[in-house]
């Protein structure tokens, strides 16, 4: 899990979008020779001669009073905020502009660590601007350029210099499972209940936890982590800084997590984005456990209605716990830490080879895959190669023959015969005769 923060600033159409595409190996940011293109700060864990760290990408800063620039301003200094190294990209090209001189002064007032990339060295006006960018007071400058990868070791070596090797990292044994969920559907509260004590601050405002906040705390003498994320908001919908910070916040706290509580609020009713909250969770294999808070506000409804409506909302995740609470008052919060354990028992949940290659060839045998053009799915042999989730590779024919279905069937199999409530399963399907 990474720990280090990276972000790229600049004025707009240096560069940075193209270098961090070139980093994460990936097109996520949009590259186009238009100012003010990339408006979103993206994000993405990048791994680089054995040391983790997030990388990210921000929207370029302009003086220009146009709708967005003030809104893209603050989103870098909260980028900054949250950084341990700065990467300055400018454009050797052109030269030091005003627009530079405004990063600078956002730059000195943080005092992070500063690295001034010199972008697009390979033109030569390039190279005979180089040295007017040490007038902007930072200590280390690199030459480089994304399209011809001229510098990029260099410059990846600098940031990286102060890293902790990934086998450096410390493992803590103790459970750790973090709160998450829209803003404003009682996490803060939530927290506070099982802490009892006022940890966070409890607001009606929706955002005002901004920060993750992590808690020990013991329950029946065993230690566990809490940890309060900041209220995650539909992405797209609201273009508020704070809440694009928050974001950032949650899915790092998500990755640091072994579970997962997603709070519903009782009273809202169940929304698409709290879909793609748990969504979140499962892509990073976490266990699951459903929060429907504020249950003392609903008169009209039993927990078996409720139930049967989030089991049809959330066809993605039925193997969730759900519990119903009120974080405020306390009632039902009992009910909680029981699930935790015993999602805690199932994420690294062993089944034994014999065991489980009988359930698979049983499963198999009652219910074959229909054949592809005169060929048919086999499975050989089935074991269990991981844990925090679970996960089982089978060797078959031919795994180009692998239906998502029959995948989910076999699934199901699983799920009837172990008890693996409240955590993903990963299936993995190998050629018997290599990959």
């Amino acid at each position: 899990m990474a720990t280090e923060v990276v972000a790229i600033v600049g004025r707009p159409n240096v560069g940075k979008s193209t270098f961090f595409n070139k980093v994460v190996g990936k097109k996520l940011a949009i590259v186009e020779d238009t100012p003010g293109v990339t408006r979103d700060r993206l994000y993405e864990e990048v791994t680089y001669n054995n040391k983790k760290f997030f990388l990210i990408d921000t929207g370029g800063i302009d003086v220009e009073k146009e709708t967005f620039n003030e809104e893209i301003k603050i989103q870098a200094e909260i980028a900054i905020e949250e950084a341990d190294v700065v990467l300055f990209m400018v454009d050797g090209k052109e030269g030091i502009t005003h627009n530079d001189l405004v990063v600078r002064d956002i730059l000195r007032k943080s005092k992070k660590r500063v690295i001034v990339a010199i972008n697009k060295i390979d033109v030569k006006s390039a190279k005979d601007n180089m040295y007017d960018f040490y007038e902007l007071g930072f200590d280390t400058y690199i030459p480089i350029s994304s399209i011809h990868n001229t510098g990029y070791s260099e410059l990846m070596d600098t940031i990286i210099m102060d890293f902790k090797d990934n086998e450096e990292e410390q493992s803590d044994e103790r459970l750790k499972f973090s709160i998450i969920g829209r803003p404003n559907v009682g996490k803060s509260s939530l927290t506070n209940a099982l802490l009892n004590e006022e940890r966070s601050v409890v607001s009606d405002i929706a955002g005002t936890t901004r920060d993750s906040i992590n808690s020990v705390f013991k329950y029946h003498g065993e230690e566990y982590i809490l940890i309060d994320t900041a209220g995650m908001r539909k992405k797209g919908r609201v273009f508020e800084t704070i809440e694009k910070y928050s974001l950032l916040r949650s899915m790092r706290s998500i990755d640091t997590s072994d579970i997962c509580l997603v709070v519903i609020n009782a009273e809202e009713g169940i929304t698409e984005h709290d879909k793609h909250i748990a969504g979140y969770a499962i892509e990073r294999g976490k266990g699951l456990i459903f929060v429907v808070n504020k249950w003392d506000m609903i008169s009209d409804t039993s927990i078996a209605e409720f139930t049967k409506l989030m089991k049809a909302e959330f066809q993605f995740a039925t193997y969730a716990p759900i519990v119903f609470l009120s974080a405020l008052t306390k009632k039902r919060i009992h009910t909680l830490m029981p699930e935790v354990i015993k999602v805690a028992e199932n994420i690294k949940r062993e089944i034994k080879t014999s065991i489980l290659n009988d359930v698979i060839l049983d499963a198999y045998s009652l219910n074959k895959p229909p054949s592809y053009k005169g060929k048919r799915l086999k499975i050989y042999f089935s074991s269990q190669t991981g844990i925090k989730p679970p996960k089982f590779t089978l060797r078959v024919n031919s795994k180009g023959l692998i239906h998502f279905s029959y995948e989910r069937y076999l699934e199901n199999k699983l799920r009837e015969n172990f008890d693996l409530q409240g955590t993903p399963i990963v299936l993995q399907f190998k050629n018997r005769s290599g990959d």
